[in-house]
């Protein structure tokens, strides 16, 4: 159960990404390169190296 004492856990930035990843393939394998294929590209990007970030600084 997540508590509200400002911490936010890793696992969730990688999760993001993760799922950023997938929506990425699928909307780039339906519509080809467009705005929001990158946008979600970039985002998945950000998420990836807030949690690589996260993990770093332990």
């Amino acid at each position: 159960m997540a508590t509200l004492d400002g911490i936010i856990e890793p696992i969730y930035f990688l999760i993001t990404s993760i799922s950023f990843i997938i929506l990425s393939v699928i909307q780039y394998k339906k519509f080809g390169k467009t705005r929001e294929t990158i946008y979600l590209a970039g985002l998945s990007f950000f998420f990836l190296c807030s949690y690589i970030a996260i993990i770093l600084k332990g």
